[in-house]
């Protein structure tokens, strides 16, 4: 699945990975999720680059 939007809003993440919003927050707080950029007031986005490195991060630790 290509997303050729540079960002994501956490609505976007979490509907990615199939979780709700509280949990990828929750997962950023755990330190097991790429911590999001924030663009500007009240805008908080998360690369696609930086999703894509952590899942090719996951399947190689599974």
């Amino acid at each position: 699945m290509k997303n050729l939007t540079p960002f994501l809003r956490d609505t976007e993440v979490a509907n990615r990975y199939s979780v709700s919003r509280p949990t990828i927050w929750r997962w950023v707080k755990e330190g097991r999720f790429p911590k999001p950029i924030k663009l500007g007031i009240g805008s908080t986005r998360w690369r696609y680059s930086d999703l894509e490195a952590w899942e090719q991060s996951q399947i190689q630790e599974g």
